[in-house]
């Protein structure tokens, strides 16, 4: 066991720490290209839908079914995705209006100045670390669960919520950079927000073990999904439309499920 453990622990921290490899992005990013933001946010996006839809929606419905049968689990899982939405769109809620980076719309009577706005643009990258690192925290937790679990499963799981992670590097780090010029504050940001899926996994090990079953495992899984699909529908393409054009928000989210999709085909 103690093996495992160690193994969750390496798995969960390399998962966690990929964002480093987008938020190194930063440094290579042109100040002037806005195409690079819209795409780049349309790309983690489509990563972040397609993960949740075909992999981890589908994952958590497998547990959950065994658990309590097909239609119970099911109906468990379905509303455990919605109340990942429902959760982080509370803490979006909770985000003042005048601070809120969803606030910069072409209807707002200061889009202009909206768009044009260091601090919106350093806002939104800011509030897309704290969405990030609220559902890299159950996330971690449900890849050490699924690393103790089955090694050989977690590793493909690992390996696709690394690759998630890299576009969400890129959505942190690509904005902050944009706003403030600062490649080292963009990159700082940006892997913090990584940092919380290692702790995710020390909370599972510390607090939770006694707790975690299939049940909990199912939950956790869904309600990641939920929280990643609100995630890219209310956060990522609004503001990758906002800062670029609208067919390269789309072309970046078609290609950022091209990317996952044959990732994860990969380990079939």
């Amino acid at each position: 066991m103690s093996g495992n453990v160690g193994l969750a622990f390496l798995l969960t921290l390399i998962a966690g720490l990929s964002t480093g490899i987008g938020s190194a992005i930063a440094f290579f990013a042109k100040k002037t290209n806005t195409k690079f933001l819209s795409t780049s946010l349309g790309f983690s996006a489509g990563v972040m839908i397609y993960v949740s839809l075909i992999e981890i929606f589908p994952e958590a419905q497998q547990y959950l079914a065994f658990c309590y049968g097909e239609k119970t689990g099911t109906l468990i899982t379905i509303i455990s995705f919605f109340a990942g939405m429902f959760f982080i769109g509370i803490i979006d809620f909770l985000v003042p209006s005048d601070t809120n980076p969803h606030e910069c719309h072409e209807t707002s009577p200061s889009y202009p100045d909206c768009l044009n706005n260091n601090s919106a643009l350093m806002r939104t990258g800011l509030f897309t670390a704290l969405a990030i690192a609220i559902h890299n925290f159950p996330e971690g937790i449900a890849t050490f669960v699924a690393a103790l679990q089955s090694p050989t499963l977690a590793i493909p799981i690992v390996v696709a919520i690394a690759i998630h992670n890299i576009p969400e590097g890129i959505a942190v780090s690509t904005p902050i950079y944009y706003a403030t010029g600062d490649r080292r504050k963009a990159f700082f940001y940006s892997f913090a927000s990584g940092l919380a899926e290692p702790l995710g996994a020390l909370i599972a090990y510390l607090i939770l073990m006694p707790f975690i079953n299939d049940t909990i495992f199912g939950i956790i899984f869904a309600g990641v999904a939920g929280i990643m699909v609100f995630i890219s529908l209310d956060e990522l393409l609004p503001t990758a439309r906002a800062y670029g054009e609208h067919h390269l928000a789309i072309y970046g989210l078609m290609a950022g499920m091209l990317v996952m999709a044959f990732s994860l085909w990969l380990f079939i």
